[in-house]
């Protein structure tokens, strides 16, 4: 299973650069740190994690880092369940300064 994100600036409509962006995982002590990196001139990630186990995670988005200090959102946490072998997920997120949305792409 691989993962990969990008961010879309909906209220500019233009991808986000330079956003940082985490990917952790679920375990029995709490959340751990797999990656982490920063958008591209074009808003992606493409490289996440190449290989996920199965599992729940969740990607963490320094919106902050992005809008500024005053950012209403300072992050945005989305939180996933992978399942199966094989399987690629796309995590979007379409980010304004007083709203988000996020879906499973393709």
């Amino acid at each position: 299973m691989s993962l990969s994100t990008h961010v879309l600036d909906a209220a500019l409509g233009r991808p986000a650069a330079g956003l940082p962006v985490r990917l952790e995982r679920h375990g029995p002590d709490g959340w751990t740190l797999l990656a982490e990196r920063v958008t591209g001139p074009d808003g992606r990630i493409a490289d996440l994690a190449p290989r996920l186990a199965a599992g729940t995670y969740r990607l963490v988005f320094d919106t902050a880092s992005y809008l500024g200090p005053e950012a209403f959102y300072p992050e945005v946490v989305v939180g996933f369940r992978a399942e199966g072998a094989g399987q690629h997920y796309h995590l979007p997120l379409l980010l304004s300064p007083f709203a988000y949305s996020t879906y499973r792409g393709s």
